[in-house]
């Protein structure tokens, strides 16, 4: 089975112009929770910056005092305490991210997507926590036999979190095997839609107008990957256009 990446996303062009509650305003406030935790984040680890410090490290860097420019960057470091909240927030992004996933999983279905969605991933936090590592440990051990494979089982485990919201009964692994499965002969497919949004990546990477352009990018994106997994796992991309809760498209004269 190929997937049609044009028809993807024109569809998610659709959802988006259609879809209610509105795909964007859910968009952005998944994008503002990400920036205040990001902003928690940094201030965190910067605890212990400061200024005078970073010049006195440049210092002794410069004079070849080796030993105290170490004690100095010691100082600089955050707490142990500052590293694990900041860790904590990231996942925190990580989560809602995934409640936004759901969101649109239900855009797409038809089935009760609501701004409550973003919150909608707290309770599978744990097993959410157990996949993001073992993706993460299985992605650095292929990758330690070159970078191509570990590329290659990246775009493997692609769809392991689509398949955990999808199906909250199975557990890390489990996913993890059946995105192996479901990626078979399709990873290719999935680099070159990949490739498709480095235009819109390059633009939201902006300084200052990036912020804007994800407005839109985020949501796009995002519903563009969605469709594919509900394309990829045999779903209907079309199922939102059945009753009256969308309205019609318009009219092409």
């Amino acid at each position: 089975m190929t997937i049609n990446r044009a028809e993807l996303k024109e569809r998610a062009k659709d959802l988006i112009a259609r879809a209610r509650p509105k795909v964007l305003p859910v968009g952005l406030g998944y994008i503002i929770l990400g920036l205040v935790m990001y902003l928690l984040s940094s201030r965190l680890l910067g605890i212990n910056y400061t200024e005078t410090l970073s010049q006195l490290y440049t210092q002794y860097l410069e004079n070849g005092n080796v030993e105290y420019a170490l004690a100095v960057a010691l100082k600089m470091a955050p707490p142990f305490y500052a590293v694990v909240l900041s860790w904590l927030t990231d996942f925190l992004v990580y989560v809602v991210g995934a409640g936004f996933i759901l969101f649109l999983l239900n855009t797409i279905r038809r089935s009760g997507a609501s701004f409550g969605n973003l919150l909608d991933a707290f309770p599978l936090f744990f097993k959410l926590l157990i996949l993001s590592l073992l993706s993460s440990v299985f992605i650095f051990l292929w990758s330690l036999l070159l970078i191509f494979p570990g590329i290659i089982a990246a775009y493997r485990y692609r769809q392991a979190l689509y398949i955990l919201l999808d199906h909250p009964e199975k557990s890390p692994l489990q996913c993890i095997r059946e995105s192996k499965e479901l990626m078979k002969d399709h990873k290719w497919e999935l680099f070159v839609l990949d490739l498709s949004f480095i235009g819109w990546s390059i633009l939201a990477g902006l300084p200052y107008v990036g912020y804007i352009i994800q407005i839109w990018t985020v949501p796009y994106i995002s519903l563009s990957y969605a469709l594919y997994y509900e394309k990829l796992s045999g779903g209907n991309i079309y199922a939102a256009d059945s009753g009256d809760e969308l309205p019609p498209p318009p009219i092409d004269y």
